[in-house]
């Protein structure tokens, strides 16, 4: 009997909840200082690793705007972008990560949304909703990404601006063990990958646990090609180092899109 397939949205929606028990740094939320900052007109967020967006990236004034942080729970982005005068909703797949947000909201008194669910389907809002969306590195936990730009495209109001984040796929070559263990880069997996399907369920609970999220890689094709086919013109482009492992010695472990959908804008 063949085993039951896993539903990457179920598994993930309750792995990222164990992940803020474990204090991810991707669910640790903005202190008073940040938000007195971003009240006063001081504010960065990130969409790829510790590296601040470029300021010219945003609108010209964020005060106002309609704002979706897709896939961006954890009370990072959201609330400095609230704090900043925006009209902020949070979108995530884990109830735990959205929580985050909403102690964030209630401790400093603003306005922000949160709802849950699945970033390939935003039905949860009508066409032309927002002004902005920040989606941060995060499509890595999600099968196949076109779903979740023809959705930016849809919610998004003519001229507005899609800002993404996303993991160079040639992370995902090197075996895990070694890189992690010691750092080295040894080549491995064929392109692209899945925790699912390249790696047996007993070396996944050895590394990580097998509720830890599962991640997929993505070609660039399906990153920047798929945000040009959903209707969107990129405008921006950036990379970094991984934050946080090997191979940033020796390649991008990022990248980071700014998008327009066309029209009239601000």
């Amino acid at each position: 009997m063949s085993p039951t397939p896993l539903d990457p949205v179920a598994h993930n929606r309750l792995a990222w909840d164990r992940e803020v028990e474990k204090d991810n740094e991707w669910s640790r939320p903005v202190g008073p200082e940040e938000i007195a900052k971003a009240r006063a007109g001081q504010w960065s967020i990130v969409l790829i690793g510790h590296e601040p967006v470029d300021p010219t990236w945003f609108p010209p004034d964020i005060a106002g705007r309609d704002v979706l942080c897709l896939a961006s729970g954890g009370g990072q982005q959201g609330p400095v972008l609230a704090a900043a005068g925006a009209r902020v909703t949070v979108f995530d797949n884990s109830p735990r990560q959205l929580a985050q947000d909403e102690t964030v909201a209630a401790r400093e008194g603003l306005d922000l949304r949160t709802v849950l669910g699945d970033a390939r389907d935003l039905s949860a809002f009508p066409d032309a909703s927002f002004d902005l969306v920040v989606h941060p590195v995060s499509n890595l936990f999600i099968p196949e990404p076109a779903p979740v730009w023809r959705e930016c495209h849809r919610v998004l109001r003519p001229g507005g601006t899609l800002l993404s984040g996303f993991l160079n796929p040639d992370v995902y070559l090197f075996d895990a063990e070694p890189l992690e263990a010691r750092g080295e880069l040894v080549v491995r997996h064929r392109l692209p990958y899945s925790d699912l399907t390249h790696l047996a369920p007993e070396e996944r609970e050895r590394l990580w646990g097998l509720d830890a999220p599962v991640e997929y890689s993505h070609t660039l094709t399906e990153q920047l090609g798929g945000q040009i086919a959903a209707g969107f013109a990129i405008t921006g482009f950036a990379e970094a180092p991984h934050h946080s492992d090997a191979t940033a010695g020796w390649l991008s472990g990022y990248f980071a899109t700014k998008a327009v959908k066309a029209g009239s804008g601000h």
